[in-house]
């Protein structure tokens, strides 16, 4: 495993102490926040400005790189049909300069980088954030609820070819492929789609 790490967290439903908890557990000493949209309209406690006051207070620094890893893009080439493409937004400057200020801080801090889903096979930082890391040489390593485990992306990547059906051998599939075929059926399931506005609607009516 690379010597380098990056931890992913989700905020869930779950308590600002609760959150705390497992940061602690593992010795987290900053959190980035890569949500797209950083509030959260039935858990305000994990709204931008008061989280990082949270945060703050028990000495975990906080920064926020929503606009440029998360998920909602603002570039139209990064979305087919509506939907954006990992892909295409992994390759965007934006995404690239977020990845190079991660992995910065990741030789200076205990990064955990937070979004909202509870279970990281349900979020982009694990489909997109975490192999993105992973060519960067950086290891992503998921904090689980409710008990905080740690999950690596590979054990996660399992769990991704069981849901897909994809686990057996493949007799014309290599396991780097079957684990892509995973990704990719998973970013199918969870990847962002823009509201239609009241013009496209009409034209697609």
């Amino acid at each position: 495993m690379s010597a380098l790490q990056v931890l992913t967290v989700g905020h869930s439903n779950r308590s600002d102490l609760h959150l705390i908890e497992m940061l602690r557990r593992h010795d987290v000493t900053a959190v980035v926040d890569v949500r797209s949209a950083p509030y959260s309209e039935w858990s305000p406690q994990f709204n931008r400005p008061t989280i990082a006051a949270t945060l703050k207070e028990h000495e975990i620094a906080y920064s926020y790189l929503g606009g440029e890893l998360g998920v909602r893009s603002d570039d139209p080439s990064c979305y087919e049909g509506g939907r954006v493409v990992y892909a295409r937004l992994a390759r965007t400057e934006p995404f690239q300069r977020g990845l190079r200020r991660v992995a910065k801080a990741a030789q200076r801090y205990r990064l955990a980088l937070m979004c909202a889903e509870q279970d990281p096979i349900d979020c982009h930082r694990s489909i997109l954030l975490a192999p993105a890391l992973q060519q960067a040489g950086i290891a992503a390593l998921h904090i689980r609820h409710p008990d905080g485990a740690l999950e690596t992306q590979g054990a996660l990547e399992q769990r991704l070819l069981d849901r897909h059906q994809l686990e057996q051998p493949d007799l014309f599939l290599s396991d780097d492929e079957r684990i892509a075929a995973a990704l990719a059926k998973q970013e199918q399931r969870i990847a962002y789609v823009r509201p239609k506005t009241p013009s496209a609607q009409q034209e697609s009516a």
